[in-house]
């Protein structure tokens, strides 16, 4: 039972990679019309808005938690979705989709010293031989140097990331305690920051100015990627280690990549392709040494 329920987690994990390898590339087309702030601001109050029915109609809002829980819900908020994709939004405006998918293989380094010291999960030699993997590609990956106003974008980026470091390990605790249902976990972060992210946008970027597919852009984020995404991705954080999850999401600029190249027109070189096979590598091998001595075990 436990093998089965950890086989679906990484089902869940997979999948919400592919849903959000299209995040880059739909922000990217936004950032035409709207402001970063705005879109993710609406994107994840509007989220919150799907999940809110579902959570009502289960009965599972207890207002009545602990104010230490509460403390830690905001905190996961106001990390995940103000501070960390408000900033990685914010850096698209100086990167291409694909590069600012890339950089989101820092995470695992940074969660494996943060798992390790905080959440007392302590890698393996393969987990950690696959994160120098990993970074070995990223290294290779921009080994052919940065375009104008790149810096710019990997300053903000970089923001985003300790943010959605925080979010990690907080999201994984709670998770792992079982305190709290996926459900409650995903929807009241989300309302937090949404909430917090759209009164910023609106004192920095002011109204905005909807077009069809403006609104189109915000719903499919709202309903596809946040609801949906974020969902899959708490409940798989039942099961799978904080690392292990982040080491999956590794496989994310692979599929933006693609899409950035049927949708944007943006290209790599065999440089950059290659750092990303060999970031790939590092993944796969994380994951089937873990999973085949789970199952041997």
């Amino acid at each position: 039972m436990t093998d089965n329920k950890r086989l679906i987690a990484l089902a869940e994990s997979f999948l919400v990679t592919l849903i959000w390898s299209s995040t880059f590339v739909v922000v990217k087309i936004g950032l035409e019309t709207l402001g970063p702030l705005t879109i993710a601001g609406l994107r994840y109050l509007l989220g919150a808005i799907v999940l809110l029915p579902f959570l009502i109609k289960r009965r599972s809002l207890k207002i009545s938690l602990p104010r230490k829980i509460w403390w830690r819900l905001i905190l996961i908020g106001v990390s995940a979705y103000t501070l960390g994709n408000g900033a990685l939004f914010w850096g698209l405006k100086y990167l291409p989709a694909t590069t600012g998918s890339f950089l989101l293989s820092l995470i695992p380094l940074l969660v494996l010293a943060g798992g390790a010291l905080l959440l007392k999960e302590i890698p393996t030699g393969w987990q950690i031989f696959g994160v120098i993997l990993s970074l070995l590609g990223g290294g290779l990956f921009f080994s052919t140097g940065l375009q104008a106003g790149e810096p710019k974008g990997l300053l903000f980026v970089g923001i985003g990331l300790v943010g959605i470091l925080s979010f990690t390990l907080l999201g994984r605790s709670l998770a792992r305690e079982k305190i709290l249902d996926t459900l409650t976990l995903t929807t009241l972060p989300l309302a937090i920051g949404g909430l917090l992210s759209t009164l910023i946008a609106l004192f920095v970027e002011g109204i905005p100015q909807f077009s069809g597919r403006s609104w189109l852009i915000v719903l499919w984020l709202a309903v596809v990627n946040t609801a949906l995404g974020y969902m899959l991705y708490n409940h798989s954080l039942r099961e799978l280690t904080a690392l292990e999850i982040n080491m999956i999401m590794n496989l994310s600029p692979l599929f933006t990549a693609l899409l950035s190249w049927f949708m944007l027109g943006e290209r790599l070189g065999p440089i950059q392709i290659l750092g990303m096979v060999i970031m790939i590598v590092g993944v796969i091998l994380v994951q089937r040494v873990r999973l085949t001595n789970r199952l041997i075990s």
